[in-house]
């Protein structure tokens, strides 16, 4: 593949073929935990590429905390010692092949993975593993054009009103009662890691910087944080603001949608960020008002900006473009090692 550019470097003006061509409105500067506005996301974000010839996922579907999760294990687990990851994922969500799949692959690294359901199992709109055939075509006509432009608006509208019911006020509630319960269930490893790691694609990829971050109760709460975990609650009595988290040990997160420069604030955790050259999605504007918060407050931190290749193409999912699948494995690798180091 093409040799990867840090971010701090200046990105290639030419645009991405691949990338989904829905923009995102600029973010506002409310308080950090404050929901961004919804904004549309691309079909990587919302549709699985095909799963990869002779791959099949091997962790099963339980409960935990009464959330519905995915959870993979090391082949040798319990009898050799493993750390525990939350894996968060796009919008195909929990059902997906392809998510469970990248589960599997960091378990084959030594991580007990919990894959929560993010959506309470109602995935993004049209969510599938492959095209329709109407997509697949390609008309010139005037009424095909005009069939394009009214399904891509009514899709458009079907995303919003998804997203509109999945904010983090309904997400951090859900990702805290699976954090509660996987510290009983996986004691083991969550104490061998010396804490809990986390990775997230897309729409998970933001709620890795919430979760790595400490805040004030109160701006946990309008990011959905409820208090039922008082014990995390410190200098109550000396009648300084309550802090709650960071919530992990250290995070990776590929190519996130919905981020605003506020969702960085009060960050703590070690983050790793796999960013897509001129992605929509995740504005330049956003990245690097975001490098330049962690840097200016020492927290740890890498960004690797992949050139020449769509959104979402850290998931797992078969490609043509050989640079793309190389790209897909670097991704992964970058990750894994983060985690690893930390």
């Amino acid at each position: 593949m093409a040799e990867l550019e840090v971010a701090t470097k200046a990105p290639e003006s030419d645009a991405l073929e691949d990338t989904t061509a829905a923009a995102t409105t600029e973010t506002s500067q409310t308080s950090p935990a404050v929901d961004t506005p919804p904004t549309p996301m691309g079909d990587h974000c919302t549709r699985d590429r095909p799963t990869p010839t002779g791959q099949a996922s091997t962790g099963e579907i339980t409960k935990l905390g009464g959330v519905d999760v995915y959870i993979s294990k090391p082949s040798d687990y319990p009898h050799t010692p493993s750390r525990f990851l939350l894996l968060l994922t796009g919008g195909t969500g929990l059902l997906s092949v392809n998510n469970q799949i990248q589960a599997d692959n960091f378990a084959a690294e030594g991580y007990v993975v919990v894959m929560p359901d993010l959506f309470e199992g109602e995935p993004a709109p049209n969510s599938s593993s492959n095209p329709s055939q109407e997509e697949q075509s390609s008309g010139s006509s005037l009424l095909d054009a005009f069939k394009t432009k009214a399904a891509e608006a009514a899709k458009s509208f079907l995303i919003d009103m998804w997203l509109a019911r999945h904010t983090a006020a309904k997400v951090m509630p859900l990702l805290h009662k699976v954090l509660d319960a996987s510290k009983d269930e996986f004691a083991d490893a969550v104490s061998n890691g010396g804490g809990v790691y986390a990775v997230g694609y897309c729409f998970g990829a933001r709620y890795i910087l919430l979760l790595a971050a400490e805040r004030s109760a109160a701006q946990q709460q309008q990011g959905g944080r409820l208090p039922w975990a008082k014990e995390e609650q410190r200098d109550v009595e000396a009648g300084k603001p309550a802090m709650l988290g960071p919530y992990i040990k250290a995070g990776a997160l590929a190519h996130p949608t919905l981020v605003s420069r506020d969702d960085f604030v009060g960050l703590k955790a070690p983050v790793s960020i796999v960013a897509v050259e001129s992605d929509p999605l995740f504005p330049d504007e956003v990245r690097t008002a975001g490098e330049d918060y962690m840097t200016k407050n020492n927290v740890e931190h890498e960004v690797q900006v992949y050139p020449g290749v769509p959104h979402g193409f850290a998931v797992v999912g078969d490609y043509d473009d050989a640079q793309i699948k190389s790209a897909q494995e670097t991704a992964f690798d970058q990750m894994l090692k983060w985690i690893q180091e930390h």
